[in-house]
This record gives C-alpha cells, sequence and structure tokens, in this order.
C-alpha cells in the first residue's frame, strides 16, 4: 500500500506538470524530432499514465506504452482503454529487433542505475532510420526562490544523491554518440513554475533530504514553510532545465 499511495503522489504531481503550457510544448518537441510518418511505430518508455501515446497517436502512428510499474499502467489503461500498454523496463523491452520507428523516453534515465543499456535496447529495436528522442530533467540544477540558498543547495543536492543517475540527461550526447547513434542535438528548454500546485515537489524533495540525513526535521519544516509563503504571497518560483536530445539509428 506504501508503494501504491507514492506512486498515486507521483501521478498527482505528473498530471499538474503535464497540463502546464511549458510541458505541452517540450512534448510536442519531442514528437517533433522523432520525424514520424502516418503509420509508424512508435514505443514511448517509462509512460506514466500514457499521456503521450494518446498524443502520439492522435498524430497518427501507432504508438505503444512500456512501464514497470503496474499501478501506473492500470491507470494508463483505464484512461486510453483502446491504447497499447506493456510491462516492462527500459532495458528489456517487448519488441523484436527493428521493428520499431520512433524510441522515447521522457523523465526516465534519471531512475536507471545503468541507462547506458536503456541505450543499447533502443538501438536494438529501432529500425535503421529509426528516430530516438530523450527528455529529461537535471536534478542536480533545480533552482528554488528562497531566503537561504545554502540550505536550498544541501535539500536540491541530496534528493539529486539518491537517484540512480541524477545527471543522466546531461549526458544525453555522449549515452548517443557511444551507442552508436547518429546525427544528435541537444537542446535545453528551462521550465518555470510559479503554481503552488507544485509546492508538492518541494515537499518531496524536503522529505527525502531529511530522511537521508542531509538537513534536519526542522531545517526541512522552516524551509517548506518559507515556500508555503511565498506561494500565498504569489512569491514562489521553480525553475528546471529540460534536456532534449535525439539522434537516428
Amino acid at each position: 500500500m506504501e508503494k501504491h499511495r507514492r506512486t498515486e503522489a507521483m501521478l498527482a504531481l505528473l498530471d499538474a506538470m503535464d497540463q502546464m503550457p511549458s510541458a505541452i510544448l517540450l512534448r510536442a518537441r519531442s514528437y517533433e524530432l522523432l520525424s514520424l510518418v502516418p503509420g509508424s511505430s512508435v514505443v514511448d518508455v517509462g509512460c506514466g499514465a500514457g499521456q503521450a501515446v494518446a498524443e502520439l497517436a492522435e498524430r497518427g502512428v501507432h504508438a505503444a506504452g512500456v512501464d514497470p510499474d503496474p499501478w501506473m499502467l492500470a491507470e494508463a489503461r483505464k484512461r486510453w482503454p483502446t491504447a497499447e500498454f506493456r510491462e516492462a523496463g527500459a532495458e528489456d523491452l517487448p519488441f523484436a529487433d527493428g521493428t520499431v520507428r520512433g524510441y522515447r523516453a521522457d523523465k526516465v534515465f534519471h531512475a536507471l542505475q545503468e541507462p547506458w543499456r536503456a541505450v543499447a535496447e533502443a538501438r536494438r529495436v529501432l529500425c535503421p532510420g529509426g528516430r530516438i528522442a530523450l527528455v529529461g530533467q537535471d536534478w542536480d540544477a533545480i533552482m528554488i526562490d528562497s531566503d537561504d540558498a545554502a540550505l536550498t543547495r544541501t535539500i536540491v543536492h541530496a534528493r539529486a544523491d539518491l537517484l540512480g543517475t541524477p545527471r543522466a540527461a546531461r549526458q544525453y550526447r555522449n549515452l548517443l554518440l557511444d551507442g552508436g547513434f547518429n546525427d544528435v542535438t541537444v537542446e535545453v528548454h528551462t521550465n518555470v513554475f510559479t503554481d503552488p500546485a507544485m509546492l508538492s515537489l518541494l515537499t518531496g524533495l524536503a522529505e527525502s533530504a531529511c530522511m537521508s540525513g542531509a538537513v534536519g526535521r526542522d531545517q526541512a519544516d522552516e524551509w517548506l514553510a518559507e515556500q508555503h509563503r511565498r506561494a500565498e504571497a504569489d512569491r514562489f518560483l521553480i525553475a528546471i532545465p529540460f534536456f532534449v536530445a535525439a539522434a537516428s539509428a
């Protein structure tokens, strides 16, 4: 049940983020970089609740969503009952060699211990000339306006250190080059959030930093209280750089 509660909390945060104009534009940019034509097959790895799968289908391509979390897949199937979803991890995709035209992974690689394995798997399933698009935030570079810059840095870095590869996004280019991909391009889009709905992201950061022992309970509570005051006064701001990399197989 605890894992279920964490998944529900993550889903609520992702839903809030997905509806923001900057996130909509970022997803659209990733679709453009796939250069898909109607009828193409594309896999969305780490599909979550299936938003991208549905949007890709609207563009006339055959999209399949893959995710290792059965709770997320259950939600995806409930939201998009006609779409295709499969339970699998990024390192072991349920597709034959060279059978996919497009591969997309959004906010996935930072959770992997060995992202190079996911790149190798992407290369395996993509057909010659197929396209890959990777989207993700750099967890070490999250910017939060706060009266206590030092404590904010400690909290951000402590949360990053709990992830598999928190700086995977800045490594996209080298991962793709090392994985045998061609025509690699990298863009950085900084998303700015001022909506109080994003307070839940900061709660997660502070709780993780507190549980890891990087900050004390009083420090975490005080920091969160300041962010809530900022939100109430319309002085709340988070900026997160998202890397968008694309390449050809």
